[in-house]
């Protein structure tokens, strides 16, 4: 997988993202790739796991990784609030088109983003690492992060020793 996958803003520069909240940082996916976004499943824990994808949720019957982007942003784990959900979105990894559970402390809304308002990474001065974020995108209360989702999942395995996220 790799994240030559660039933002898919279409003709008229816009971009339509599901946004959510990942600790005190707005993030937003393509709603493109969004599934579904469900309640807190019950998650079991996978002995040597990578921590980015350290449990395993049924979802409709199929068993799915649930990614928590707190470990690749360098955020402290928090426990679930009342708000917390996981989106389930589709993505391809190792050439297969798989589902992965993002675990979110709270969903906004389905949002329309302006190529106008959105920029690159800086080359210094980012808290995180560079190839983890696509884009930033100016709002008028914040900034909305584009994660780098295939780099972030490619990130892992070999950084932890781990295998593929493919099942």
């Amino acid at each position: 997988m790799t994240d030559t996958q660039k933002t898919r803003w279409d003709e008229h520069g816009n971009l339509e993202v599901l946004t959510f909240d990942v600790g005190s940082e707005c993030l937003a996916i393509e709603a493109t790739d969004i599934r579904e976004i469900v309640d807190l499943l019950p998650e079991t824990r996978v002995p040597g796991a990578a921590p980015l994808v350290a449990s395993i949720v049924n979802y409709r019957g199929k068993i799915i990784p649930i990614a928590d982007l707190r470990v690749a942003f360098g955020m402290a784990i928090t426990p679930p609030t009342p708000d917390s959900r996981i989106v389930v979105i589709e993505t391809q990894i190792d050439g297969e088109m798989t589902h992965i559970g993002l675990r979110t402390d709270k969903v906004h809304e389905v949002a329309m983003l302006s190529r106008s308002d959105s920029s690159d990474p800086p080359q210094v001065g980012l808290r995180w690492r560079r190839e983890f974020v696509r884009e930033f995108v100016r709002q008028a209360d914040g900034v909305i992060v584009l994660p780098a989702l295939s780099a972030i999942f490619e990130a892992a395995p070999r950084q932890l020793g781990g295998g593929s996220l493919a099942a």
